[in-house]
């Protein structure tokens, strides 16, 4: 029984994963031909626009994760036509993410980059970077949305597929863009959003060739299910809210203590760290359709056993990248362009900061959980303390306390305590074992 588990595990997980390494790796791909070919303030520049990005897929988040919630419990009841007419209205809600996001970042540029704390040497780069990203914000957002649902309609082989031929074509314009034709940070936001085109052409065959139960098509729009959907995607959208406001809080944080240099430090050790996302992110966007059946098809044992393995693979994997971070500081820095003084700057504080994603991991997964099991109370709890109170809080408090020093630990140290909180909302959620409504 334990080996069926573990085959559905593994294939739902290690795509899952794949595919975020890829996602991640559009940034970090940025950031090596960024900082190489334009400089390490190009690069700092980049990482003042990340919020920006980590935003707009915060918004994705809500309206593809809400969905595909939605849709998994519904197939674990039987129930296609209610998953097809889920999957419709969560794609609508995307497009409508997307176009809010293009004029934005295209239309309201300025303003944007000002809120981002862009100034001086930085802000010319930071608009062109946000406008050129802004532009393919549809794509972006169709895009992310299909590939959740494909996953849940049993391919996720194909977004595996969708991301390694993206980020492929990421690579190849990236060099191209920045190196022999030197467009800078407007061509490393161009380069990723021409790939994300070519991902949505790819994922967009599963639903046009009727690969599965879910196709896109005619549907009557009901409000209920809009805002249900909403709902249920809230918490993934708080969650992933956590990142661009631990990033605003960090920059601005750091611009005070260090200057340039405590920017430019940060970009290099946030665009390493994504690879770890990549991993937390991977194991809870794998389980969330396993979870969400067994929940709807009232499986305990599986719904348990489920959570245990997605808890494991979070905290494994996330502690393996770690490792790698603090073994390999300076030889991981050197990949983007760093001076000698920044390198050294930057190693020296790696694994003051990296050492938070072990715990982090297992705060996602719980988020997961909880939203997949309809427990979005818990979820949306657990996840506004612990995107938009907790980090901004400790971030900006602990180094008036306690000096500059201590920033860089301030990710680890609001994980742990937000880790406690998570632990008692579901013990009190389980205390008569687990509901199913």
């Amino acid at each position: 029984m334990n080996k069926e588990r573990n085959r559905i595990i593994a294939r739902n997980v290690v795509p899952a994963i794949l595919a975020n390494a890829c996602v991640f790796l559009f940034s970090v791909v940025d950031g090596i031909f960024v900082g190489n070919g334009a400089g390490i303030q190009a690069l700092g520049a980049v990482n003042l626009a990340l919020p920006f990005v980590l935003v707009a897929n915060a918004l994705n988040a809500m309206a593809s994760i809400g969905g595909v919630t939605v849709t998994a419990i519904r197939f674990g009841r039987g129930d296609k036509e209610g998953a097809q007419n889920a999957f419709m209205h969560s794609f609508t809600v995307s497009l409508c993410v997307g176009l809010l996001i293009t004029f934005a970042g295209c239309v309201l540029t300025g303003p944007v980059c000002t809120l981002l704390g862009a100034a001086e040497i930085y802000l010319p780069m930071v608009k062109e970077y946000v406008f050129w990203w802004a532009l393919f914000g549809v794509a972006n957002s169709l895009s992310l949305n299909l590939q959740s649902f494909c996953r849940n309609d049993g391919s996720p082989g194909l977004v595996a597929v969708t991301n390694v031929v993206g980020t492929a074509v990421n690579i190849f314009l990236d060099w191209l863009f920045v190196f022999p034709l030197q467009m800078g940070v407007m061509g490393a936001a161009a380069a990723t959003g021409i790939s994300q085109i070519v991902g949505l052409v790819i994922i967009s065959t599963h639903f046009l060739r009727r690969k599965g139960n879910l196709v896109i098509g005619r549907y009557r729009p009901q409000g209920k299910l809009f805002r249900k959907i909403l709902f249920r995607g809230l918490p993934e959208a708080i969650a992933q809210f956590s990142t661009p406001v631990t990033t605003l809080c960090m920059n601005y944080t750091l611009m005070a203590a260090y200057g340039e240099i405590g920017i430019n430090a940060f970009s290099i050790i946030s665009y390493l760290s994504s690879f770890t996302m990549a991993v937390f992110f991977g194991a809870s966007e794998g389980m969330q359709p396993l979870f969400g059946q067994a929940y709807g098809a009232k499986a305990d044992a599986d719904l348990r056993y489920n959570y245990r393995a997605g808890q494991l693979i979070s905290v494994l994997g996330s502690a393996l990248c770690v490792a790698v971070y603090v073994l390999f500081p300076h030889a991981l820095c050197q990949l983007f362009g760093a001076d000698p003084v920044t390198l050294e700057f930057t190693a020296a504080h790696m694994w003051e900061y990296c050492w938070g994603f072990i715990v982090g991991s297992v705060n996602t997964l719980l988020s997961a959980y909880f939203y997949s099991t309809k427990r979005s109370g818990q979820a949306i709890t657990l996840n506004v303390i612990r995107s938009l109170v907790m980090n901004s809080l400790i971030i900006t408090l602990l180094p008036r306390l306690f000096g500059a020093g201590i920033v860089w630990h301030t990710f680890g140290i609001y994980e742990t305590l937000v880790l406690v909180i998570a632990f008692a909302l579901k013990k009190g959620s389980e205390r008569h074992g687990i509901v199913y409504h």
